[in-house]
């Protein structure tokens, strides 16, 4: 039996269908929208000027953040788990930790 996945962008401001994702960022945050043609060109133009006055910035700003893109998973991971047994964290024993876990835990040894 054959099996065919369609999937369908819905533009996520009006509903109808959704020709492109536009990637943006705003104070430390990225964001995606999918939009139609005619809202993702009316966004950047409504973003235009402020484009053209700024000027591109250094992908990495945050010092926590950056640590946590660095953390090993095969050495760290078992850091992370004991330090977060010891504090009542309550994780998985195996799989991905989440961001918010590694944070505290880089925030406590520092």
């Amino acid at each position: 039996m054959a099996t065919r996945t369609v999937i369908e962008l819905i533009d996520d401001l009006d509903g109808s269908e959704a020709t492109e994702t536009v990637r943006f960022a705003l104070d430390g945050t990225e964001y995606e929208i999918d939009l139609a043609e005619q809202n993702a060109e009316e966004l950047r133009d409504l973003l235009t000027r402020f484009v053209y006055a700024g000027r591109k910035a250094a992908r990495s700003s945050n010092k926590l953040t950056a640590a946590v893109r660095r953390l090993s998973p095969a050495a760290d991971t078992k850091a992370v788990r004991a330090w977060a047994a010891e504090n009542g964290i309550e994780i998985n024993a195996r799989g991905r930790i989440k961001d918010d876990v590694v944070e505290r835990y880089l925030a406590s040894m520092s």
